[in-house]
């Protein structure tokens, strides 16, 4: 069976930068600045009023729309189910129509991207972890159905107008980000995908959440390095969330690998991104260190549900 690869990294930001002395001041968050700083946090993207998850999806794929020319599939992911919805709550409210509740963001990237030959797929209860998710199951696609061709995925989130931008101590940035997945030899082979989901850990509290975060994040990796008979010393790179830079300090002694590895370089400039960190982590390590072939990359993500996914990758 042919090997899949994923290419043509993307991603769009919230148009506004606060730093998170701003932030804090006008009660966007719930932890004060100093702590958030120690954590590695400086600065996050929250979207203007007019500019919704949709907007920032498109502004994600614009850059790449001539990679995704003959797509056969969109997965489009979401961690806030209100994302995955582009229609208007009050005409349902007014009409008592549902078809205002399922107005869905991926057909209409479908359409404006010219994509005909494209079938949507929609994941929204995969948290943070979607945009793995959507490699994971766009990886199953292929193999077993390869006239798709090339998948775009896509994931996008903007919080609520008024909500807090932190989870989980994390300061929070809206975005998007996209990438393609294919059986041409480029960009990077994927190896390997995994997941874990606890759903008895639902509805944990964020102390809750950080303390599960190093045994099934240890586990998860764990598995996944055995599903591909590879171990951490053959790993280059952890590509992560961004999260505590001190959580990976820890992790890294208990997968007995180099903290200097773990490629987080973006977590001051934009924070945690919902489900984007991954591809905007990724394209930052190759734009400031030498990626050779070979070079094997490990991603990984948390997220509510409780999700835990990653995926290894190997450079063309």
């Amino acid at each position: 069976m042919s090997e899949v690869f994923v290419h043509d990294f993307s991603y769009a930001l919230g148009d506004q930068i606060f730093d998170v002395e701003q932030s804090v001041g006008q009660g966007r968050t719930l932890t004060g600045a100093a702590a958030l700083r120690d954590a590695g946090f400086v600065k996050h993207h929250v979207a203007s009023a007019n500019v919704s998850a949709y907007d920032l999806a498109k502004r994600a794929v614009t850059p790449i729309a001539q990679s995704t020319r003959d797509a056969g599939a969109i997965i489009y992911s979401t961690c806030l189910p209100c994302n995955g919805n582009i229609g208007s709550e009050q005409r349902f409210r007014e009409t008592r129509d549902v078809k205002y509740l399922m107005d869905f963001p991926a057909s209409h990237l479908q359409s404006d991207f010219g994509l005909e030959r494209a079938s949507v797929i929609g994941l929204n209860q995969q948290a943070c972890t979607s945009m793995l998710g959507a490699l994971r199951l766009g990886k199953a696609l292929l193999k077993n159905e390869p006239d798709i061709g090339r998948i775009l995925c896509v994931t996008a989130d903007r919080f609520p107008e008024g909500a807090v931008y932190e989870q989980a101590y994390n300061l929070i940035s809206d975005g998007a980000a996209a990438c393609v997945l294919s059986t041409e030899a480029r960009g990077y082979r994927v190896v390997a995908c995994h997941g874990i989901t606890n759903g008895a850990l639902a509805r944990a509290s964020d102390d809750e959440t950080v303390g599960t975060y190093f045994s099934y994040t240890h586990r998860l990796i764990s598995e996944l390095l055995s599903r591909a008979q590879l171990s951490m010393h053959e790993i280059t790179w952890v590509v992560p969330q961004n999260t505590n830079i001190t959580a990976w300090k820890i992790l890294s002694r208990l997968l007995k690998f180099d903290c200097e590895k773990v490629f987080f370089g973006s977590i001051a400039d934009v924070g945690h991104i919902i489900s984007s960190d991954n591809v905007v982590n990724l394209v930052k390590l190759e734009r400031e260190h030498a990626v050779p072939s070979g070079t094997k990359l490990l991603l990984m993500m948390a997220g509510f549900g409780l999700n835990w996914q990653a995926a290894l990758l190997e450079k063309v």
